[in-house]
């Protein structure tokens, strides 16, 4: 008889809404060849039932929740957990640590649980001093009730190692590595530079923004991404978009290869992201081989390894920097070259992959 997993705190199975979803996409088959039964909880009209992609022998449950920014992510995990409850797997794999107040729950049942405690969402600007403290309580019951965590990065296992006195299993983001793709119309191979974040100020947002005026310039300077709601972010774009011909804010972009193209082609990546360990999108662009310019912080760092492109979170030290790179067609070679073989090092899927279902195993 199979052994049983429940996958808890994602909005579902397919769905292309995050890094926990991607992880999810690409694990859940995966586990299933291992010789799990998989059951994949998640939201109503969240995920894509007719997705060609989608693996039939993942189980996919909706459960009911509230959904607001404050109150979506507990009211799920709440119910999905107590689903469950009464299900009861032989193990848990849970998604944030703003789940890990179910976790007695999960534990009384006798459910083990394997915990991804995700970033630090407490130094996160975009959550109110509520929403922090909720988070960080959320982390206190994670270090008690898990069985064991997860930290997609090596600075969130020494935070969790100070903060909490727990530790766990280092296990990153894969990234998917495309044939070669055609070129967005209007742009030029290595001719342009290319942004994709949500639009919260931790990313950067800002800041790329004032620099992306001086930047077009001299190169054209593609924007992907918006807040999702609206707001003075996405108004600034569209208005650098309508009057200089040399910006492009495409919005948000749901379709993958189009995203991998834009990635692949690119002259300049600029991340800046800021919290949150490793981080999807930068292992990505990674995977895509393309040249990184990246706001200099720990978790960056880590993930892009020596000789990385990095800068200061101001307008100027993003113009000269991605200028410096854009002209200097041996350095970007070099850091595509260097992008890629740090991927495939460490960030691919059938690693990742293995060190889940390997983690998920040690439970039983």
């Amino acid at each position: 008889m199979a052994s049983t997993v429940a996958i808890i705190g994602t909005r579902g199975y397919p769905s292309y809404y995050g890094g926990f979803e991607t992880a999810v996409r690409k694990l859940s088959p995966h586990l299933v060849d291992d010789g799990w039964d998989v059951t994949v909880y998640g939201r109503e009209g969240s995920t894509k039932p007719d997705d060609p992609t989608r693996d039939q022998r993942v189980r996919a449950v909706t459960t009911r929740g509230v959904e607001s920014k404050s109150l979506s992510t507990l009211s799920y995990g709440l119910t999905a957990s107590l689903n469950a409850f009464r299900a009861k797997p032989d193990v848990a794999l849970v998604m944030n640590v703003a789940n890990g107040f179910f976790l007695p729950l999960l534990k009384a049942r006798g459910i083990k649980t394997l915990v991804n405690v995700d970033g630090i969402e407490w130094d996160r600007a975009k959550w109110g001093r509520l929403a922090k403290a909720m988070f960080r309580l959320g982390a206190r019951f994670t270090a008690r009730f898990a069985d064991n965590l997860v930290f997609d990065s090596r600075e969130i296992e020494r935070r969790w190692n100070e903060e909490f006195r727990r530790d766990g299993v280092f296990i990153p983001y894969g990234g998917d590595e495309p044939e070669e793709l055609p070129l967005e119309p209007g742009l030029r191979h290595r001719g342009y530079v290319l942004v994709v974040a949500r639009f919260v100020p931790e990313n950067t947002i800002p800041e790329f923004l004032a620099a992306a005026e001086r930047i077009a310039e001299r190169f054209p300077v593609v924007i992907v991404g918006s807040s999702g709601y609206g707001g003075p972010l996405d108004e600034q774009a569209d208005d650098l978009s309508r009057r200089i011909d040399n910006v492009h804010a495409f919005g948000h972009i749901s379709d993958d290869r189009r995203l991998l193209s834009l990635w692949q082609h690119a002259g300049v990546y600029f991340h800046g992201h800021s919290v949150g360990g490793t981080n999807p999108t930068l292992v990505q662009a990674m995977a895509t081989a393309t040249p990184i310019v990246a706001r200099d912080t720990v978790y960056n760092r880590e993930v892009l390894g020596e000789g990385a492109h990095l800068c200061a979170p101001t307008p100027e030290a993003i113009t000269e920097a991605v200028c410096r790179l854009m002209e200097d067609e041996s350095a970007q070679r070099e850091a595509s070259e260097s992008a890629l073989n740090r991927s495939r090092s460490t960030y691919t899927w059938p690693i990742v992959n293995g060190a889940y279902a390997e983690a998920l195993r040690r439970l039983l």
